[in-house]
C-alpha cells in the first residue's frame, strides 16, 4: 500500500539520483557508480535491489580501481541517512564487497563511515538502531582484521588473509590468528534481531548473510584448532599456555553458537535451518593440554614422543562442519 511516508522515500530516492547523474568523473567520483549505490540502498523495506549491488561487485572484480568510488559513494550515502532500512542495505552490500577476490578489497582497513552510533529519525526503533550498530562494528572490526593480514601477507607470514591460517612454520602466528577468529566470532553472535518489529524481509535477508559468515568464521576455528591440537607436542610452553585459552573459549563458543543459532531458527532465519553440528572440545582434551603447561617443556629442536593415551586428542564432531564459501549476497 502506498502511503505518505513511502512516497516521501521515494522522492528522496529520486532526488539522489537527479543529483548523482550531475556528478563529475573523478577518480574518487563516478555518476554510474554513485547512481547504483543510490539504488542498491534505496529506501524500500520490502526488496532488496541485487541487479544494482551485483553491478557494483562486477566493476570492483574488474580493476581494484573501482573501489575508491565505490567506497566513497557508500559512505557519502552512510553518513547522510538517518534511516535504518538504507544503513542496513549499506550494511550488506559492503559486506558483498568484502567477497570480491582483489587485494584493494583486503586493503580498505578502518570503515570510511562511522555507524556506532546510529540513530534513525523514527522514535520507537531502538531495536533496528542496535542491529545496526551491531553489524557495523562487525564489518569494521573484519576489514581492520583483513588489512592487517593482507600486511603480513606481505611479509610472507600469510597465504591468503583472512582465508588462510599462517605458514606452519609460525605456532605463535597461528595462535593469533586464531584469536583474533574467536574475537570475531564473539562480535558477530551479537548480531541478531529482537522483537516482532524487526520481522521484516530485508531483516532475514541480512540474517541469511550473517548466519553465512558465522558458519565460515566457525568452520576456520575449527580447521585451525586441529592444526594446532597435531602439532600440540612440539611446541614451547607459552604457545601452550595461549592454545589452553583458546580452547577453553572454544569450548564456550560452541555453547554460545548453539544457542544463537536456535534463536535464528526460531526467529525464521532460513540459513539457520542448514546449521551444522557444533564441534565440541573434550574437557579431557583440555586437561592434557594444561599438563603440558605445568610440565617443563621441550627445549626448540627436541621432541616430545606423547604417550599412545595422549594420541586422541582432537576435538569431538557430532558431525563434519560444513565447509562454506565466502560470504556472497543471494542474487537468485
Amino acid at each position: 500500500m502506498w502511503t505518505l511516508k513511502g512516497a516521501s522515500n521515494a522522492l528522496k530516492d529520486a532526488s539522489s539520483l537527479f543529483i548523482a547523474n550531475f556528478t563529475p568523473c573523478s577518480p574518487h567520483r563516478n555518476p554510474e557508480i554513485e547512481a547504483a549505490v543510490i539504488k542498491a540502498t534505496n529506501h524500500n523495506n520490502s526488496r532488496v535491489d541485487y541487479r544494482s549491488a551485483q553491478l557494483l561487485f562486477a566493476w570492483i572484480r574488474v580493476s581494484g580501481h573501482y573501489i575508491r568510488p565505490v567506497l566513497s559513494a557508500i559512505s557519502v550515502r552512510m553518513e547522510r541517512t538517518r534511516n535504518w532500512t538504507v544503513a542496513l542495505k549499506g550494511l550488506m552490500l559492503l559486506h558483498g564487497i568484502f567477497t570480491c577476490k582483489v587485494p584493494a578489497v583486503q586493503k580498505i582497513g578502518r570503515l570510511p563511515f562511522d555507524l556506532s552510533n546510529f540513530k534513525d529519525r523514527t522514535p520507537n526503533l531502538c531495536q533496528h538502531e542496535a542491529f545496526i550498530r551491531a553489524y557495523y562494528t562487525y564489518l569494521n572490526k573484519k576489514s581492520a582484521f583483513m588489512m592487517k593480514h593482507s600486511e603480513d601477507k606481505k611479509g610472507g607470514t600469510l597465504r591468503k588473509g583472512i582465508k588462510e591460517k599462517p605458514k606452519q612454520s609460525s605456532m605463535m602466528q597461528h595462535l593469533e590468528w586464531l584469536e583474533n577468529l574467536q574475537g570475531l566470532l564473539d562480535i558477530l553472535l551479537e548480531i541478531k534481531p529482537q522483537g516482532d518489529k524487526m520481522m521484516n524481509v530485508l531483516v532475514l535477508e541480512a540474517m541469511n548473510c550473517i548466519m553465512l559468515e558465522v558458519y565460515d568464521i566457525y568452520s576456520r576455528i575449527c580447521n585451525g584448532i586441529a592444526a594446532v591440537l597435531v602439532r600440540i607436542y612440539s611446541i614451547g610452553k607459552t604457545e601452550a599456555g595461549m592454545a589452553f585459552a583458546i580452547l577453553q573459549k572454544a569450548s564456550v563458543q560452541a555453547d554460545d553458537l548453539s544457542r544463537y543459532i536456535d534463536y535464528c531458527r526460531d526467529f525464521g532465519v532460513t540459513k539457520a535451518s542448514e546449521r551444522p553440528k557444533i564441534v565440541h572440545i573434550r574437557k579431557d582434551d583440555i586437561q592434557q593440554l594444561e599438563q603440558i603447561i605445568n610440565r617443563s617443556s621441550p627445549q626448540k629442536g627436541e621432541q616430545s614422543i606423547p604417550k599412545e593415551e595422549d594420541k586422541s586428542m582432537t576435538p569431538v564432531e557430532d558431525t563434519d562442519i560444513k565447509k562454506t564459501e565466502p560470504l556472497q549476497l543471494d542474487v537468485t
